[in-house]
């Protein structure tokens, strides 16, 4: 015997492929969506159909565009400096680091992280882009702002072995104990990060 309509359930299974959510969330999801007024429901539709027709990447710097940009403005804007690049796991990265309004210089999105656990070689991140960039923009810093994590450490080792003997300076975000956190708490990498770092009062 069906308990739920079949279209309820399809939105259920549907809302449940996202990540974290899980199937009592799904139905949380569904049964909202039930209730509310139709045209909410279908605007969520319509972006949702839209969103493949209208996003694109880079193919500079693999942030996200609008589908009828050649590059991003991160990339084209002249205020940016392009001889220095932030490389980043995801486009979504960016958007902390660009609200903090300091950085000037340009982007460059992996895709991802090396993960042999995932079955995420370096082959299928955007690494030979980078190289290439590295020499066409000539590039004089590449700053890592990955995740502090075993990936992000050794994707970070695993690019800087093929920069190889290239002049330019390779940085990594300073890492730290954020503010209010007990010793206790805090993880070991943050913990050998934070001695690494420490500075002079």
């Amino acid at each position: 015997m069906q308990i739920l309509p079949a279209a309820l359930e399809s939105l259920i299974e549907a809302l449940g492929n996202l990540p974290g959510v899980g199937s009592r969330t799904a139905e949380r999801y569904a049964y909202f969506l039930v209730r509310r007024d139709p045209a909410k429901s279908q605007q969520i539709a319509q972006a949702l159909s839209d969103l493949h027709k209208n996003v694109k990447y880079c193919p500079k710097t693999f942030t996200l565009i609008d589908a009828e940009s050649d590059v991003s403005e991160l990339y084209s804007d002249p205020r940016r400096d392009r001889t220095i690049v932030a490389v980043v796991a995801e486009p979504l990265d960016i958007v902390a680091l660009e609200k903090i309004g300091s950085f000037r210089g340009t982007y460059h999105v992996l895709g991802g992280l090396v993960s042999p656990i995932d079955s995420v070689t370096p082959e299928q991140l955007h690494i030979t882009e980078l190289i290439k960039r590295i020499d066409e923009d000539n590039v004089v810093e590449i700053i890592f702002a990955t995740n502090a994590s075993v990936e992000g450490e050794s994707t970070a080792l695993y690019i800087q072995q093929q920069i190889g003997d290239r002049p330019l300076k390779i940085t990594r975000l300073a890492r730290g104990l954020p503010i209010g956190v007990d010793l206790e708490y805090a993880d070991q990498i943050t913990l050998s990060r934070a001695l690494d770092g420490r500075q002079t009062l």
